[in-house]
């Protein structure tokens, strides 16, 4: 009699243990989840037409701020004080890097080199007055500037329907939330994975 109720005790406590096994599993699971998606990854949502062909309205992504350096080429997700939004744009020059855009032919020259842009929509139209003012040679018809230290030059790759460096100058490295490493989800048919 004692051998089945030590029998029924050791069933109940292998119950109890299994149950808080899972528990713990579980509480860890989510605090892992947690800590990932706090401090490595995040989420973002693509808004507006700025970055098209390349990402579209509505799509979803995974950006990384962890061990980042700023790259010229690099897609990044910035929280823009002079615009007080969450902005999504690419990256064509870094620090102490010279841009030269020519208002004529719609090419940008980073320190002197015609930088390839196969992801750009359409050539820039220049019907805004984009990179008016003191930077502007209304000679050679184009727009020269030095990017400051710790900041970088960004544009959208839509150029004609982007507000980006050309109207809000350059941007901190501090308001760069991270890179945009992959596409998750897109209801507008974007490629998903990687992005580059």
């Amino acid at each position: 009699m004692s051998d089945k109720r030590s029998m029924r005790a050791d069933k109940k406590s292998s119950a109890a243990d299994n149950i808080f096994d899972w528990l713990e599993t579980i509480a860890f699971s989510v605090f892992l989840v947690i800590f990932i998606f706090t401090f490595i990854f995040r989420i973002a949502n693509v808004k507006g037409q700025s970055m098209q062909d390349t990402l579209y309205q509505g799509d979803r992504l995974v950006i990384s701020h962890l061990f980042y350096t700023p790259e010229q080429g690099d897609i990044v997700v910035i929280d823009s004080s002079a615009l007080n939004e969450t902005i999504i744009k690419r990256i064509i020059a870094t620090s102490n890097q010279t841009v030269s855009v020519d208002y004529k032919t719609g090419t940008v020259k980073v320190d002197g080199k015609v930088i390839d842009e196969p992801y750009v929509k359409e050539k820039d139209s220049f019907e805004q007055n984009y990179f008016s003012g003191k930077y502007y040679n209304s000679e050679s018809d184009t727009y020269e500037y030095t990017v400051p230290f710790g900041y970088v030059l960004v544009m959208g790759d839509n150029r004609n329907h982007s507000t980006d460096s050309r109207v809000i100058g350059c941007v901190s490295q501090d308001e760069i939330v991270g890179r945009a490493l992959f596409r998750f989800y897109s209801g507008n048919g974007g490629k998903l994975g990687r992005i580059d």
